[in-house]
């Protein structure tokens, strides 16, 4: 047996002196080994690695036996000593890298500040170094790229400069926190394969933590499963997913979602609800002195598509592509240039003014990220009334609260959330908080944008099914913006793929997933990670 890389008995983590959050945790990580620690937010798996690192706030105490990076015990290090092992023996990747790179830095000085740490090196052999790292981790044209800043990159290549990052101090054992958790699954499966590349040139072990089973079952030897801060089932990936011993694993694995479920779907024509007739939304480039227009970016490029009432388009493709364009451009929060676009019969070029706000609440949106599209400062019971107000001002103020109260309690959350603020609700219940919003001006047709990219396993399914159910009671029809074709098949009727500001291929989910025509296409579907522990 090899002598572990990491090695950690008994560790307990309590915030505030009263909050345990890891609890009598204990692991061991091999040497070129992948490990994965899987559960869902909130159950410890980011605070356990950040433990290792020291890197908790000053209310958070941590107690140990031992956690040991090979023969040192890193809780004897002072931070002078912890300084020389992040980043050096220890790398880290973050979830987020936009928020984890400095905005105001380009890429090759962020790369450029780790190598100066650890290493003594001349400023040439520097500039060579983050060339070969860019080039390492694949990112395009890299004596190009490393004068750019983190917004001129897309998020994939955000995240391969973080792995350059994590890479620069040669470490021998990396930490991906979430690395893939937010990239469309084409872009997810190029930094896996990118990782596992890197481990096998290096012989680095690598520690991944993640929510997403089915990612887990194709990239990892060994997993461990946390459940409220302690560990509920480890084993070697293909036993603990084969036969999942403790009820909390198979509760994960259950609620994986899959392709295999179109084929279970009947399918019905219903009459059309919206149509969209060559529609257009283009971005301009302004060049010049005086920024004229020498050419336009085709975001949405002569798009036609219909939706039926009470059943869901499922619009798929990669980020960049031009699905929220055209999610947002149907509702006008991005003017259009050209197209028609016809609600329940009624052609919305034709309506301005009042007429045109009053059919506005026909439509409404649930963006990706909850929490930033919420006013932090406002009450629950407020961001819900918000719409109420402006498209609903015949409803009286008592009426409104009994409306707030029982949208709560349509999609799930106590009446008392309407005093809280969205600060306190996790992930899921915030999304429920937007869908709540939503729902309040009694649309005919919700444009979901990636409500579900984020969430854990389970979260996902709680709101597809809540989804689903508000489908079913209100007659709605949804256009569910996704780059994750196992969610589509869950909750999708049709199905339109995107590609370059063009619809390629549009037909039911059954056909799309099981028998798609176009090449794009059938690439997205054998990029989608399924529970796969067959070939591990």
């Amino acid at each position: 047996m090899k002598t572990p890389i990491l090695s950690i008995e008994n560790l307990k983590v309590t915030f505030n002196h009263q909050h345990v959050v890891v609890d009598d945790l204990s692991l061991t990580i091999y040497p070129s080994e992948t490990f994965a620690l899987v559960g869902e937010s909130g159950s410890g798996k980011s605070i356990t690695a950040l433990s290792v690192l020291r890197l908790l706030p000053n209310n958070a105490e941590i107690n140990a036996k031992s956690i040991a990076l090979k023969s040192d015990n890193l809780l004897n290090s002072n931070e002078e000593e912890l300084c020389k092992i992040r980043g050096k023996r220890i790398g880290l990747i973050f979830q987020d890298p936009m928020s984890s790179l400095n905005p105001v830095m380009t890429i090759g000085s962020q790369i450029e500040e780790v190598i100066n740490i650890h290493f003594s090196l001349p400023q040439k052999a520097v500039k060579e170094q983050v060339l070969k790292l860019l080039h390492q981790v694949e990112i395009p044209n890299p004596a190009q790229r490393v004068k750019d800043y983190p917004h001129q990159l897309s998020g994939g290549q955000r995240q391969r400069v973080m792995i350059a990052i994590a890479l620069a101090g040669e470490p021998e054992l990396l930490i991906a926190d979430e690395p893939t958790t937010s990239l469309d699954v084409t872009i997810q499966a190029q930094i896996l394969t990118l990782l596992k590349n890197i481990q096998q040139q290096t012989g680095m072990a690598l520690w991944l933590i993640s929510h997403d089973l089915a990612l887990v079952s194709t990239i990892a030897d060994r997993v461990a499963v946390m459940q409220k801060g302690k560990l509920v089932e480890t084993g070697l990936t293909q036993s603990v997913f084969n036969d999942p011993q403790h009820p909390y694993t198979r509760k994960l694995i259950d609620a994986l979602p899959s392709i295999n479920h179109c084929l279970t779907q009947t399918y019905e024509e219903h009459p059309p609800l919206l149509k969209v007739n060559n529609f257009c939304c283009y971005y301009p480039i302004r060049k010049g002195l005086f920024k004229r227009i020498v050419d336009y970016i085709h975001a949405v490029d002569n798009v036609s598509f219909s939706i039926q009432q009470g059943k869901t388009l499922a619009l798929v493709g990669e980020s960049g592509c031009g699905k929220t364009t055209l999610g947002k451009s149907l509702i006008n929060l991005i003017p259009s240039q050209s197209g028609q676009v016809w609600i329940d019969g009624v052609s919305i070029n034709d309506l301005s003014g009042e007429a045109l706000r009053r059919e506005r609440a026909n439509i409404q949106i649930v963006f990706q990220d909850p929490f930033s599209s919420m006013n932090p400062r406002m009450l629950v019971g407020d961001i819900i009334a918000e719409g109420i107000n402006a498209l609903r001002p015949e409803i009286s103020a008592s009426e409104r609260k009994t409306l707030i109260q029982q949208l709560l309690h349509q999609v799930n959350l106590p009446a008392d959330s309407a005093l809280r603020y969205p600060h306190e609700f996790s992930g899921g219940q915030r999304q429920r908080i937007c869908i709540a919003r939503a729902l309040a001006v009694n649309p005919k047709l919700i444009i979901c944008d990636e409500p579900t990219s984020a969430l854990d396993v389970s979260v996902q399914k709680q709101i597809i099914q809540l989804l689903k159910s508000l489908q079913q009671e209100k007659g709605l029809s949804y256009l569910f913006i996704t780059h994750d074709l196992s969610v589509v098949a869950e909750i999708a009727d049709d199905v339109a793929v995107m590609y370059k500001g063009k619809i390629i291929e549009y037909g039911t989910t059954k056909q799309i997933l099981t028998q798609p025509k176009e090449a794009y296409t059938k690439q997205l579907l054998s990029a989608v990670p399924a529970l796969a522990v067959a070939s591990i």
